[in-house]
C-alpha cells in the first residue's frame, strides 16, 4: 500500500520540566526542585540529546521550535541561545520560523524579556490562566491580576506575536462571571489566545479532592454553556477557534501547534518530551525519562534520555491522525487518512454523523466537526475509527 512519507512539517519540541511551584490542577511533567543546580551543566545534557535526535532526524528543515514545560522562562536567555545554537548546528532552521518560549508571569520582567528575544525567541506564550484573584488563588497560581496583565504588556511590546491562556468552567464560576472576564481578555489580546475548560487529570491535587467529593465541577450541560459562550464571544472579537481551545486573528495561528495537530513530525527533547519521527519508512512514537535528574544521567550515559521507541501500527497512526486533525477548524483529508491509515472511512459512518450536524464537508472535500460537534468530540472520533 502507499506510505504517507511526510508532509513536510517539522519541529523540535524543548521541554524544561521546573517550576517555582506544582499547580493543583497540573499534570504536566513539572518538578519543583529546591537545591543547588548547574544550569550549564544541565543545558550541556540538551545539547547532547540534541545532537542525538538530528542523527535520526538528518537534512529535515525546521519551521517550529517550543520551549514548554515546567516554566521554561526560569531559564537564563544564555541557556534558551545555547540550545537554539545546538539546533542550528544540526538542523536548517527555517527563516522566519517560529520559536515559541512558555512563561509565567512572576517570571517575567521587561531586560529578562529583552533577553529572550535577544536569544532568538520571536513568540511567547503566557499563562495567565484567569484574570480574577480568587480563582487565581485556587488554581495555585503566584501572581496577582495586576502582574499578569504587566506581563501581556510586556510580551506585547518587546514580541512581534504573543498569547496568553486562560482557563474557563472553573468551579463556582459562572456565565456571567465568565462573560465578564472573557471579554477583558480578549480587548488585551493581540493575535492569539487560548481557552481551555478546567479538566480533571489523575495525579493532580485537583483528582484526589475531586474524589472526595470537594471540588464541584460544572455539569455537562453548563460546561456546554460555557463552550457556546466562549466560541460565540471570540467569532465577535475577530479572533475565531482555529483549533478547539485556540482563537487567532488569520495568519496569527501557532505553527508549531498546527505542526501537531496536522499530524508533522517533531522531536522531543529534555525529561519527559514526546516525539513523532519518520524513520526508515515507519513512524515512531519517543517518549523520554521524565525525572529530571535521572534524564540527565541517561543523557550523560547514552547520548539521550529516551526510554521509548515504538513504531506505530497503519491502525495507530489513522487514530492519532483523527484525534488531532478534528480538532481543527480545518479539518482532515480523507485520502491522507487512507494514505497514512490503509483504511477508509465509510461513506455511511459519515452521513449518520452529518445527519445528527456533527460534521459536514468544506468545499475542499476536507471533512471537519461542527460547532454542535466539538463539545462531543471524543464520541465523534471513536465513530469515526470505529
Amino acid at each position: 500500500m502507499p506510505f504517507e512519507k511526510s508532509n513536510d512539517l517539522f519541529g523540535i519540541y524543548v521541554h524544561w520540566p521546573f517550576c517555582a511551584a506544582k499547580c493543583p490542577y497540573c499534570d504536566f511533567n513539572s518538578h519543583v526542585h529546591r537545591g543547588p543546580f548547574d544550569e550549564q551543566a544541565y543545558v550541556a545534557a540538551y545539547e547532547r540529546e540534541i545532537a542525538h535526535a538530528a542523527s535520526l532526524t538528518p537534512g529535515r528543515s525546521v519551521q517550529s521550535i517550543f520551549f514548554g514545560g515546567g516554566t521554561p522562562s526560569l531559564m537564563s536567555p544564555w541557556a534558551v541561545e545555547a540550545i537554539l545554537k545546538a539546533i542550528g548546528k544540526y538542523w536548517h532552521v527555517e527563516t522566519g520560523a517560529e520559536i515559541t518560549l512558555e512563561a509565567n508571569p512572576t517570571s517575567v520582567e521587561v531586560d529578562r524579556f529583552k533577553g529572550f528575544r535577544a536569544a532568538g525567541i520571536n513568540r511567547v506564550s503566557l499563562g495567565v490562566q484567569s484574570l480574577r484573584p480568587k480563582p487565581l488563588a485556587d488554581l495555585g497560581r503566584r501572581h496577582s491580576v495586576e502582574e499578569a496583565v504587566a506581563a501581556v504588556r510586556i510580551a506585547q511590546s518587546v514580541f512581534e506575536r504573543s498569547s496568553f491562556d486562560l482557563i474557563y468552567a472553573r468551579p463556582h464560576q459562572t456565565l456571567d462571571d465568565w462573560e465578564d472576564e472573557l471579554k477583558e481578555a480578549l480587548w488585551m489580546a493581540k493575535g492569539h489566545i487560548s481557552l481551555y475548560q478546567l479538566t480533571i487529570e489523575q495525579g493532580t491535587r485537583y483528582f484526589d479532592l475531586h474524589q472526595a467529593g470537594k471540588l464541584a465541577m460544572p455539569d455537562e450541560d453548563l460546561s456546554a454553556d460555557f463552550y457556546e459562550l466562549t466560541q460565540e464571544l471570540t467569532r465577535a472579537s475577530g479572533l475565531p477557534a482555529y483549533e478547539i481551545s485556540n482563537h487567532a486573528l488569520p495568519g496569527q495561528e501557532s505553527l508549531h501547534n498546527l505542526l501537531y495537530w496536522r499530524y508533522g513530525e517533531y522531536v522531543g527533547i529534555g525529561p519527559g518530551a514526546h516525539g513523532r519521527l519518520l524513520i526508515n519508512n515507519e513512524r515512531h512514537a519517543t517518549a523520554t525519562e521524565k525525572l529530571p535528574f535521572e534524564w540527565q544521567k541517561k543523557v550523560l550515559a547514552a547520548g539521550h534520555g529516551q526510554i521509548v521507541d515504538d513504531v506505530l501500527t497503519w491502525e495507530e497512526q489513522g487514530d492519532e491522525f483523527l484525534v488531532m486533525g478534528l480538532r481543527l477548524r480545518e479539518g482532515i483529508s480523507l485520502q491522507r487518512f487512507t494514505a497514512i491509515s490503509g483504511r477508509q472511512i465509510s461513506a455511511q459512518q459519515i452521513s449518520d454523523l452529518k445527519s445528527y450536524g456533527f460534521v459536514e464537508t468544506l468545499p475542499n472535500g476536507n471533512l471537519r466537526v461542527t460547532d454542535r460537534g466539538w463539545p462531543v468530540l471524543d464520541a465523534v472520533v471513536a465513530d469515526l475509527a470505529a
